[in-house]
């Protein structure tokens, strides 16, 4: 399933992915740290949901209190929570 995650405090904006049988595919950031991000998709791919939210939960970038890491296990949980209904 397809989902689309609107980021909240950081340079990217927003977070397309899909999540069958709870792993995660294609993950796409728009805007933010272009390689940075891209290696992050990468790393990511084909990866439970559970094991990627878990290790990226918490990761700030500056005084943020937030990263496109961190926002990318917000993105999965959320995602994680509506296909369990």
């Amino acid at each position: 399933m397809h989902h689309t995650y609107k980021t909240k405090g950081t340079c990217s904006s927003k977070i397309d992915f899909d999540l069958e049988d709870g792993i995660v595919q294609n993950v796409r950031f728009t805007g933010g740290c272009n390689g940075n991000l891209k290696g992050i998709s990468a790393l990511v791919e084909g990866k439970r949901a559970e094991e990627i939210a878990s290790l990226l939960q918490g990761v700030q970038c500056g005084m943020k209190g937030t990263s496109c890491p961190d926002q990318l296990s917000r993105a999965l949980t959320e995602a994680m929570a509506a296909q369990a209904g």
